[in-house]
Order: C-alpha cells, then sequence, then structure tokens
C-alpha cells in the first residue's frame, strides 16, 4: 500500500532564502557595540537556534555572561532586530534560492500542502519580500511556539495547523537543530548541505538547487 503523504514543512533561512548574512551582518554590529569581536565562524552556532539563544552564545564567546539583566538581553536582541529588519528591506523574489520556487510550485501542482516552520520572528516579512507568503497554507515562526528547535514543536504546530499527521509530512531544513525536529514530530527529514553534518537525516543535499520531487517522493514511500 502506498503511504500516505499530505504535506512539506520547510523551514526559511538558509532553505527558501538565506538570510544568514544579513543575521551575521546585524549580530556582528551588536558585538561590536558591546565591545565583542563576533567572526563568520563563530556566527556558525547560532544556526537554527533562537534569537535569545543567539545573544546569550554571543554573550559567552566575548566573556560577558552574567553581564546585563534579563531587560538589557531583551533590548539588545530589540536593537539587532531592528537593524537586521533594515538590510531585509533589499530582499526580493530574486533571492529565493536555486531550484526552490519550482520545487514549491511542483508540491502546489501535485495537490499537498505547504507549511513554513522558522526560528524566525520576521518570517512573515521575509515571505511577503519574497512573494513566497499566499503560495503557504501555514507559517508558524517564533512568535508562534514555546520551545525552539531542536524541540519539535514548531513542527507539530505547522502539522496540526494544516490538519495532517505529522508521519505524512516531509520537513525540509539546513540545521542540525532543525532536522532533530523533524525526526523528534516523526517525519520525514530532507537536509540541505554536507552530507557529514547530517547523519539523522533520511536524505541530504548538498545545494537547493539539486532537490528532486519525485526523488523525495520515491525515498519517502520507501521509509
Amino acid at each position: 500500500m502506498t503511504k500516505p503523504l499530505n504535506a512539506f514543512i520547510f523551514d526559511l533561512d538558509g532553505v527558501i532564502t538565506d538570510t544568514a548574512e544579513y543575521h551575521f551582518l546585524a549580530w556582528q554590529a551588536l558585538a561590536e557595540d558591546i565591545g565583542i569581536t563576533f567572526t563568520r565562524e563563530d556566527n556558525e552556532e547560532l544556526k537554527g537556534i533562537s534569537r535569545m539563544e543567539s545573544l546569550e552564545k554571543i554573550l559567552e564567546i566575548g566573556g560577558r555572561t552574567g553581564d546585563f539583566s534579563n531587560e538589557e538581553k531583551e533590548a539588545l536582541a530589540a536593537k539587532k532586530n531592528d537593524h537586521y529588519l533594515t538590510l531585509i528591506q533589499k530582499i526580493s523574489p530574486s533571492d529565493i534560492l536555486p531550484g526552490m520556487k519550482e520545487f514549491i510550485f511542483t508540491i502546489k501542482e501535485k495537490g499537498l500542502k505547504l507549511g513554513l516552520a522558522s526560528a524566525s520572528k520576521n518570517a512573515f516579512t521575509v515571505m511577503e519580500a519574497l512573494g513566497l507568503k499566499d503560495e503557504f497554507d501555514i507559517i508558524v515562526d517564533a512568535k508562534t511556539v514555546i520551545n525552539g528547535k531542536p524541540h519539535p514543536e514548531v513542527f507539530l504546530t505547522a502539522a496540526k495547523h494544516l490538519g495532517v499527521d505529522p508521519v505524512t509530512c516531509i520537513g525540509v531544513e539546513d540545521a542540525v537543530a532543525g532536522v532533530e525536529a523533524i525526526k523528534g514530530s516523526n517525519m520525514f527529514a530532507v537536509a540541505i548541505g554536507p552530507k557529514e553534518a547530517f547523519p539523522k537525516a533520511d536524505m541530504v543535499y548538498e545545494k537547493t538547487e539539486d532537490v528532486s520531487f519525485d526523488e523525495i517522493v520515491s525515498k519517502f514511500q520507501q521509509s
């Protein structure tokens, strides 16, 4: 019997578009403001985690853990976000990663549901700028859930809003924490990135342009 497939649920950053550079520049500027040197290598540690967790990592890198009250941390995170929002004003549909627009439209053509499960609080803004917001049946972002990835809540919430069983969903991610969240929600996990980084994923594609709808569905049916 054919295994039922009802939906694809995507992460945003690094899968549909790459706002990582804007996040990096905004975090780097904030770090400099408080006397911390923040490098691109450091930035790799922030992949897939929430804004406040990212701030804690930066404070740890700079040896300033415990130097700020919770209110001050909230203010620092808000300052970073304001800078980020200014930077992403230049995002347009041309910033959709290679192959992903075609992939998304193939999913739509097949009559499957589309969900977004993002760690970003600005997912709606970014999806609107990309011209993709109306293509998705549900967008779940960091404002909607309590627990960030690797907790499965964001993917489970998306499946719930779509009205589908998580085991009939395929999740697409580019972060280890995101793949853990997908697997924790009993979904089939497709990862984008280096194969060695994703031992828990069901399938791995090095680049977005390599993603194949037919190949993924075939592997899903066999799982």
